[in-house]
């Protein structure tokens, strides 16, 4: 049972960030045909606001 070794995991990285911008982008869609085009703006303003604040924490 301790013979095999682990193997490395898969770098899912590329993937998820894809998915999570195809997700961001239907989400702004829907939001865009049902309150229009302001909200989508000031939640993407929130969202790189909340970004660049993770940034500078993490002294990046």
């Amino acid at each position: 049972m301790h013979d095999h070794p682990f193997a490395d995991a898969p770098n899912f990285t590329n993937p998820a960030l894809v998915m999570a911008g195809i997700n961001l982008l239907w989400i702004f869609f829907a939001i865009w045909i049902a309150y229009g085009l302001l909200p989508v703006i000031l939640l993407a303003l929130a969202i790189n606001h909340m970004i660049d604040r993770l940034a500078l924490r993490r002294g990046v």
